[in-house]
């Protein structure tokens, strides 16, 4: 009698695995917040926006003085730059029959896609503001200049010399650097064509600084006195140049191009906070958790930021 072989499709024992550690979506550094140099030391108030003032400096006085006259006093000026505190958050809702059932830990997946969540949004508000700076320059890679972003055409790639203007431009304004640097946000299809053109002598990479204490993260190395981090969250305008060809914004400032506020009450700070919804069901079933913050950007000097658009040789240009 031949013998009998108890196999998968005998019993009913057999069943697929699961890994119960949970994986994320791939996500980007967050790397604007850490421009925001102008924040309140001596903040009056709570208040629904906090007013930053900027005395102007006084003409120079070039003309001799007059032995036996008094000089004529001058009048002091200012300006006033103020960041708006909105209200900003988002929630999950999770119910108790996916906590009982589930094969890993929900609540812990839900902290972290929510404290995700709470970072690239405030990143996101960041870049919003900076990427509305209204000093900007066009690549001048091409056989004819843009004069707009909508001219931008798919020839129209950085080069150096768009960088070496920028440089000489903060510089001419004064603006200070950020530890003898400024700093540059580039897209990589567009740090693509500018390594392309310089070749890679022309750069310093970050462990050759002479200050090493500062590194930014996503760092890539610094040509023409900028420092750049390379991040596919840098301004990209889709079909926004001529035709469809897309348009990408790299960002270049100095200090005190950006201020941030936020509000000192109730436990607020200046990240976001986790909050954890109160369980409202008669069951207890629905169990809220989110985050909220009470803040804001703003540009604070416009002289301190310049945007240079392009175009790239490996973007979506047709």
């Amino acid at each position: 009698m031949a013998d009998a072989y108890t196999q998968q499709s005998s019993v009913s024992v057999d069943q697929a695995a699961f890994d119960r550690l949970a994986y994320f979506a791939l996500r980007s550094e967050l790397l604007f917040d850490a421009v925001a140099d102008v924040t309140p030391t001596q903040q009056a108030m709570p208040g629904t926006q906090v007013t930053f003032t900027i005395f102007n400096d006084l003409a120079a006085a070039t003309s001799t003085l007059t032995e036996t006259s008094d000089v004529d006093a001058v009048a002091l000026s200012d300006s006033q730059v103020s960041v708006t505190l909105n209200e900003y958050g988002n929630a999950v809702l999770t119910t108790a029959a996916l906590r009982g059932t589930a094969f890993l830990d929900v609540d812990t997946v839900a902290a972290n896609v929510v404290g995700y969540n709470a970072g690239i949004s405030l990143d996101s508000i960041v870049r919003s503001v900076l990427e509305a700076g209204t000093n900007v320059n066009y690549a001048t890679g091409g056989a004819t200049d843009p004069t707009s972003r909508v001219t931008i055409a798919a020839e129209d790639v950085i080069a150096a010399d768009d960088l070496r203007k920028v440089t000489a431009e903060l510089r001419g304004d004064n603006v200070p650097t950020f530890n003898g640097m400024y700093m540059g946000y580039i897209h990589p299809d567009v740090s693509y064509d500018l390594r392309s053109e310089t070749g890679a002598a022309a750069w310093r990479d970050p462990h050759v600084y002479v200050d090493t204490d500062m590194i930014y993260n996503g760092e890539i190395g610094a040509f023409e006195g900028i420092r750049f981090v390379e991040t596919p969250r840098a301004p990209l305008f889709a079909d926004g140049g001529a035709g469809t060809v897309d348009a990408y914004g790299t960002l270049v400032m100095g200090r005190q191009a950006l201020a941030k506020a936020h509000s000192v009450q109730d436990g607020n700070g200046p990240l976001p906070k986790i909050v954890r919804g109160p369980i409202t069901d008669k069951l207890e079933r629905f169990q809220p958790i989110g985050w909220y913050w009470l803040g804001g950007y703003g540009r604070f000097r416009e002289a301190s930021l310049r945007r240079v658009e392009s175009s790239s040789s490996i973007g979506a240009n047709s």
